[in-house]
């Protein structure tokens, strides 16, 4: 009896005698005698060539056949050597090193070949790639915003500094790693630290201090970590700042303190890539007893000034009456027009008459008021 194996139009069949590759087989129909079928001696092994990439536990040998030859690309990979393998234009598979098989039919296989020792991919389609499943096995993509900039380390080596864009590297070819800097203006609040002022004042300062990274390689390589750094000089500059000067000079001018921190940090924060922009004094806080001593002289500074205020007043008063009784004293008839004005205003709302004969007016008012005031007593 014979037994039948039918090869379908997408398929092709491994005959295999006592256990060796004979023959590729191609589409149709097969028929063996069926003591020739079991295992020991003849089978026919059917692969799909739908599945495009060919893999068996004896490819090493199959391939040294002409006819697989023919029917497959082989494609030997060295040790930093790469493919990506496109299907009628689309991307199927990425490879590592190794021997690859892809059957010819029924679909058009294109393989590209790149040296995985250049580190970086490029290439046209390059999202086509990355975004391919599985891809991260073989690749690294670095996504660096227009505000950074990214630094590329492979082996503990700084290798190159990367700008804006999508950048693509071989991953499993050393250690490849990458630093992002932010090249935006940053704000360092230095929190309150306790320094003692030239004349023994205890107090806590708050800093504020503006700056941006200008040189993205100095600020990894000269310091481990930049805004760190920035931090600790500031508190330094600071204290060296504070304690030269006594509180009422730091209260009268906290702008010359921040113009010397800056000027000292500017100096400090260059040397690791860091511009300073500004620095200015949140605040100057003053412990409870500090502040109860400063608010007594505040007190007394200003019930000084107001007496000084009320002494100017009353001196001026003083000069002024002075002015008027010697304007008086030389202009009689403007002291009589004074008297009557006197006069006026002390017969206001009253309906008395009153005769005065010669003499002084100013005499014959008061006694006059004399004996208005024995009369309502």
């Amino acid at each position: 009896m014979f037994g039948v194996t039918r090869i379908k139009s997408y398929e092709k069949g491994l005959l295999f005698r006592h256990g060796d590759f004979v023959r590729l087989l191609e589409p149709g129909q097969y028929r063996l005698w069926s003591r020739l079928w079991s295992a020991s001696r003849e089978r026919i092994e059917v692969v799909s060539t739908l599945e495009t990439k060919f893999e068996h536990k004896i490819l090493d040998l199959l391939v040294k056949n002409q006819e697989m030859r023919t029917a497959l690309h082989i494609v030997e990979l060295g040790d930093h050597e790469r493919g990506l393998v496109w299907k009628d234009g689309r991307l199927a598979y990425i490879l590592g090193k190794g021997r690859h098989a892809f059957w010819t039919e029924p679909y058009k296989i294109e393989i590209e070949i790149f040296d995985s020792n250049n580190l970086r991919l490029e290439h046209p389609k390059i999202e086509s790639v990355v975004s391919l499943f599985g891809s991260s096995k073989w690749l690294k993509a670095v996504n660096v915003d227009e505000h950074e900039d990214a630094l590329l380390i492979k082996d503990g080596k700084i290798i190159e500094t990367l700008s804006k864009g999508r950048h693509v590297f071989w991953n499993n070819v050393g250690q490849v790693t990458w630093k992002t800097i932010d090249r935006r203006e940053q704000v360092a609040d230095v929190a309150g630290q306790e320094i003692m002022t030239k004349d023994k004042v205890t107090l806590r300062v708050n800093l504020l201090v503006a700056y941006q990274v200008v040189d993205s390689l100095r600020a990894v390589t000269v310091v481990s970590d930049h805004a760190q750094a920035l931090y600790r000089e500031a508190q330094l500059f600071l204290r060296a700042a504070v304690g030269t000067r006594t509180l009422d000079a730091l209260l009268a001018d906290k702008e010359s303190v921040s113009g010397e921190v800056r000027s000292a940090l500017a100096i400090r924060a260059k040397d690791f890539g860091v511009a300073i922009k500004s620095v200015g004094l949140k605040d100057i806080i003053l412990p409870g007893e500090m502040k109860t001593i400063l608010n007594q002289v505040i007190e007394a500074e200003k019930s000084a000034q107001a007496n000084l205020i009320r002494r100017r007043e009353e001196t001026a008063a003083a000069r002024s009456q002075a002015n008027t009784a010697k304007l008086l004293a030389e202009n009689p008839t403007l002291a009589r027009m004074k008297e009557l004005e006197q006069l006026a205003e002390v017969l206001a709302g009253t309906r008395s008459t009153f005769v005065f004969g010669n003499g002084d007016l100013s005499s014959q008012v008061r006694s006059l008021v004399g004996s208005r005031a024995n009369d309502d007593g």
